[in-house]
């Protein structure tokens, strides 16, 4: 089964979060999509990080390490039907490319961001749930 992880979920799997243990074992066997926009929110994410000083920049470059384990399916969105959401919804592109590539894959969407998960489900986006 395909799934589409976001952002929030990549980032709680590498820096260790609460939820880690949890989205291990809902991804586990499954083929990860993300649109090919993750990789570089990934980093933008550990830069965000970096600058509260939350992580050192040596574990910032394990948890990089980490992401770079994953197999992920990186797939091109069509930024007019991403814009076209954005516009809708109002919402960001980043979050756009997530919710229009689990439409595109018709493949369900995982991730900690309640507001995008909230306005996915509007769109006709099957989720899936994260419990502890």
């Amino acid at each position: 089964m395909n799934i589409v992880v976001d952002t929030s979920v990549i980032i709680a799997v590498i820096t260790n979060e609460k939820h880690k243990k949890r989205l291990i074992q809902i991804t586990k066997d499954r083929d990860l999509i993300a649109p090919s926009s993750l990789h570089w929110e990934i980093g933008n994410a550990i830069s965000a990080i970096l600058k509260r000083n939350r992580i050192t920049l040596e574990q910032a470059k394990i948890a990089i390490g980490y992401y770079l384990q994953i197999p992920i399916r990186y797939v091109d969105v069509k930024l007019e039907s991403a814009i076209e959401i954005c516009m809708k919804e109002n919402i960001y592109a980043y979050d756009a490319y997530f919710i229009e590539c689990a439409l595109m894959q018709k493949a369900p969407l995982l991730s900690l961001d309640n507001k995008l998960i909230e306005i996915a489900k509007i769109l006709g986006v099957k989720i899936i749930e994260v419990t502890s």
